[in-house]
């Protein structure tokens, strides 16, 4: 790569950047949906395995920051300079496992209950908007930042909020030892309806599949490290006026100590947002919806049977009553706010940070794309997905959104054991000795691959399924 000097770091306390991304995907269906649904079920207890996931994820963010920031490549072009069909691989999986519209469809039921709108009206009409409002975007990543943040704060502050209208300091008390109840698995779920759920759970505790991977785009764009060398993607709108994308990476001299001087101050930011604000503002969400399953369950005491008996929307139902129940019928219709909230939220995450990935790989490894323009690519691919979500939520095979989410999250896990082996191989193999991860790094990022992949496998095997 030809050598460029890294820019100053900004100071490593600071609010929000290009983890707000991961933040808004973090904060989403897995910590309002699924892992209440698991406490209604298992008990608090169950948080222990929301703990592993998150904190494990804290560490791949801070290691697919490495490369990005040493680079300003992607995590894919990174996976191609090891080898290409690794590459094409994820291209493959982002095809499979991210246009299954299950976050804003999820969102949208919740909708539903405060508005009597049917969910799948809404979730199309959302679809459009989002491809909208990116489309016309002269930056797309300071439009999303801006926004992104606004939710976040919104849901941050309502959400613990509403627990602490409804909870009480026991129900915070067994929220907070239940994470360390390491290795409780009640013998419900280790059976062929609730195994892979749980699964999946563990993948979207935090942002799931390969959320991580696009992470390094964000970073790319936000001018993180070498990202400052490379353009930023533009909406559709303003596609002319769109620079011309480099056609690699670039990279410093380690040999100079104030380049290293530089990437440390770098590596404390990034380290920073991956602990203080990426895995404490995903903890603090989720500790406040555990604490309102757990008040849920006392108020309504058949929750778990409905859930057994196939109520997707029991636990979400639950939750909300719980909150009426502090006040009136309106402060649960503005639970289902929070939730309709985090649908879109978590949606307009995705939906950019696939059209992006897709958006890259294609400019740089499709003969004949650059001549579209990384813009015109991000727009393809964004209307791509949103028409096809259109099919599926009007005609497609699946039961509800409880059902899109469900296998999307299960999906996910295969995805996140890949990036682990990729993650291994693409900082031991392409970075210069100097900025290498340490040992004990590289053995966290195994321990993922052979945590997402072996429970996915042990459950394809024991069970013969991957969702029921």
């Amino acid at each position: 790569m030809p050598i460029r000097s890294l820019p100053d770091a900004p100071p490593s306390v600071h609010i929000l950047g290009p983890t707000v991304f991961l933040v808004a995907l973090g904060v989403g269906m897995g910590e309002s949906y699924m892992w209440p649904r698991l406490v209604l079920l298992f008990g608090p207890e169950i948080r222990w395995l929301f703990l592993i996931g998150v904190t494990l994820q804290a560490v791949v963010m801070l290691e697919m920051a490495r490369y990005a920031m040493a680079t300003g490549e992607s995590i894919f072009f990174g996976a191609a300079r090891v080898f290409k069909p690794l590459m094409w691989f994820f291209f493959a999986v982002a095809i499979l496992v991210y246009i299954w519209p299950g976050h804003l469809s999820a969102g949208a039921a919740a909708f539903e209950k405060i508005t009597g709108i049917p969910w799948v009206v809404t979730a199309c009409v959302g679809l459009v908007l989002v491809g909208i409002v990116f489309s016309l975007a002269k930056v797309i990543y300071n439009l999303l930042e801006n926004v992104l943040s606004i939710l976040i704060g919104v849901l941050v502050i309502g959400t613990a909020i509403i627990a602490a209208m409804v909870g009480s300091w026991s129900d915070l008390s067994s929220t907070i030892t239940g994470m360390f109840a390491f290795g409780y698995i009640p013998d419900e779920a280790l059976s062929p309806t609730w195994f892979p759920v749980i699964v999946g759970s563990i993948a979207f505790a935090g942002p799931s599949g390969m959320q991580q991977m696009w992470y390094t785009l964000h970073l790319r764009d936000s001018g993180a490290g070498m990202g400052a060398h490379i353009p930023k993607i533009r909406g559709l709108r303003h596609a002319g006026e769109e620079e011309a994308m480099p056609s690699r990476g670039f990279m410093f001299d380690t040999d100079n100590p104030e380049e290293m001087r530089k990437w440390k101050g770098w590596r404390r930011w990034v380290t920073f947002d991956a602990f203080l604000l990426f895995w404490g503002i995903t903890m603090l969400v989720t500790v406040s919806f555990t604490v309102l399953a757990q008040a849920a369950s006392r108020q309504n005491s058949n929750v778990k049977e409905l859930i057994l008996a196939g109520d997707r929307e029991a636990s979400l139902n639950a939750m909300s009553d719980s909150f009426a129940s502090a006040g009136s019928s309106v402060l649960g219709a503005v639970f289902l706010g929070f939730i309709a909230l985090i649908g879109l939220n978590a949606t307009l995450g995705l939906f950019d940070s696939f059209s992006r990935g897709q958006a890259d790989m294609s400019y740089h490894f499709v003969p004949g794309a650059k001549k579209f323009g990384i813009s015109k690519l991000y727009a393809a691919f964004l209307w791509g997905v949103i028409i096809f979500g259109i099919v599926i939520l009007l005609w497609g095979p699946a039961d509800g959104p409880g059902a899109i989410l469900d296998t999307l999250a299960f999906l996910s896990t295969f995805a996140m054991g890949a990036y682990c082996v990729t993650l291994l191989l693409v900082n031991n193999r392409m970075l210069p000795k100097p900025i290498r991860p340490k040992l004990y790094t590289n053995l966290i990022i195994g321990f993922g691959a052979v945590f997402y992949l072996g429970m996915l496998f042990y459950s394809l095997f024991k069970y013969g399924v991957v969702l029921d």
